[in-house]
């Protein structure tokens, strides 16, 4: 309830505007993820609708003071030389909670790149779970939740749900972003 409480006031004092609803179970790809700031975001996103999700993190960040903080927000350490393991475990997890949310950034990496990670579609696929959209776009002061969809395991069809969606939103920092296709696509 106090997040809940912080994140609204925090949105209202920012004048952003919250659109959509926080789903009940899922993975929910935060984009464009073109800062250091997104991940708070997504946080304040979550937090706004009262959900507390878990949160694919780059391991790097659980080390050192900050990894503390990290965790008890919801991180879950992502080794990305070695992700199946964790992978994995989230698939598990998500079949025994109800209300399973993680967020993922499905771009890996907060600078411009050529592709992203399939990873939220695999997840959603093997635990049975929806993905959900969301987003933070500063240049219109809207945050929150878009479509969700079923990944089909066609992997055009499902990530042009994914391009529509996206395609006016630029993120914190626009150069940074990544356009929505996956390498998979090529084949």
């Amino acid at each position: 309830m106090m997040r809940q409480r912080l994140a609204r006031t925090i949105a209202r004092v920012m004048r952003y505007e919250m659109v959509g609803s926080v789903p009940q179970r899922g993975v929910l790809v935060g984009a464009p993820h073109t800062s250091n700031w997104d991940f708070l975001t997504m946080l304040l996103v979550m937090w706004h609708g009262g959900a507390h999700p878990r949160v694919l993190v780059k391991k790097e960040l659980f080390s050192g003071p900050v990894g503390w903080l990290v965790r008890g927000l919801g991180g879950v350490p992502l080794d990305r030389q070695n992700a199946g393991g964790v992978v994995q475990e989230l698939v598990e997890e998500a079949g025994d909670d109800e209300e399973f949310r993680l967020v993922i950034a499905a771009e890996g990496t907060r600078s411009a790149g050529e592709f992203w990670k399939s990873g939220f579609l695999r997840i959603a696929r093997d635990a049975n779970l929806p993905v959900t959209l969301a987003f933070f776009e500063p240049a219109t002061k809207t945050m929150g939740f878009g479509p969700s969809f079923v990944p089909s395991g066609d992997f055009r069809a499902d990530m042009q749900i994914v391009r529509d969606f996206y395609a006016d939103k630029v993120g914190l920092k626009p150069q940074n972003r990544t356009e929505p296709r996956l390498r998979e696509e090529l084949d």
